[in-house]
């Protein structure tokens, strides 16, 4: 839907842009990972998701066994 859109103001940002030096590349991220760096992200989201995920299903098993059993 917003696809023109977006090709025209990409194609206006890099008319504009033309001649600067840019901080980066359109390249892909890949290129820039090294060789365990996936691994890394993957670790750092379980650490960061996993125990809010487990606090969340804590807290609605604990409201249901409330509303259950007491």
């Amino acid at each position: 839907m917003f696809r023109g859109r977006f090709d025209r103001a990409r194609a206006l940002q890099k008319e504009q842009m033309q001649g600067r030096d840019l901080a980066y590349d359109d390249v892909d991220i890949e290129d820039k990972l090294e060789k365990h760096d996936t691994l890394a992200m993957v670790l750092a989201a379980l650490i960061t998701i996993l125990p809010a995920a487990l606090l969340a299903i804590g807290i609605m098993l604990l409201v249901g066994w409330l509303f259950l059993f007491r």
